[in-house]
């Protein structure tokens, strides 16, 4: 079993999800004690799913939530997927996103290399990543985003180099498929998966609260499916036929 703290995590909370500001409007949210969202997601409700979600992981209490980043911190680091790789990127948790701050402090006690996602030059919309440490600095960029400073010294590292790439999700099934924030920031850096016969890296690992799940997401042409995805209960790896 990990030890998992949270001491030394950076203040991001008011910070925007990395992948695209998506507007929250005047909709009910889910009340009660956060049952799971079995739900069928049409086309049509990909947006205001993305708005029940969000709301209801913004109302988890702050108890709740280091808990289950502690939770996910154990089911994580004991998995031999974690254990084997070497080059691990993770992200800084905005929007009541699961936090994966102690399992990034326990990367790097492991002498692990780990990376955060870092906007393109430019109007570019795809990611690339740099090296990170617990306390290392950090700026906002244009959306607002913490993201590691860039020295010049400082290579930028393309997700291909990459073991394994902890992403942010809103909703996820069992087909492994994920619903993000629509900014499609993580699919167009993806993209060359699609070309690819044979899946080898970097293996892609959701993260998520346990009542993100979905029964089934409908999909888009240009979707990475994923491999696995982490939650406060589980570390559940897709069936490759399904991906």
């Amino acid at each position: 079993m990990c030890a998992c703290p949270l001491d030394g995590k950076p203040d991001v909370s008011e910070a925007l999800p990395l992948e695209l500001q998506v507007r929250d409007e005047d909709h009910d949210g889910i009340g009660g004690s956060h049952p799971p969202l079995f739900m069928n997601t049409p086309s049509d409700s990909r947006n205001n799913l993305r708005i029940q979600v969000r709301r209801q992981r913004r109302r988890l209490p702050e108890a709740k939530r280091r808990r289950y980043a502690r939770d996910l911190c154990r089911c994580v680091a004991q998995s031999r997927i974690f254990q084997k790789s070497r080059h691990i990127a993770f992200y800084l948790s905005n929007d009541g996103e699961i936090d994966l701050f102690p399992l990034l402090k326990l990367a790097c006690k492991r002498k692990k290399r780990c990376y955060l996602p870092v906007l393109g030059l430019g109007h570019a919309r795809s990611l690339w990543f740099l090296p990170y440490q617990p306390g290392a600095a950090l700026y906002r960029n244009r959306f607002g985003i913490d993201e590691p400073v860039h020295q010049r010294s400082t290579r930028q590292i393309k997700v291909q180099s990459l073991d394994l790439v902890f992403m942010p999700l809103v909703a996820f099934d069992d087909q492994g498929n994920r619903l993000g924030m629509g900014g499609g920031f993580y699919d167009r850096t993806l993209a060359y998966l699609h070309n690819r016969r044979q899946w080898r890296k970097p293996h892609l690992i959701g993260a998520a609260f346990d009542f993100q799940k979905v029964k089934q997401l409908d999909t888009r042409i240009w979707d990475v499916p994923l491999e696995g995805v982490a939650t406060n209960k589980e570390l559940q790896i897709f069936p490759r036929e399904s991906l």
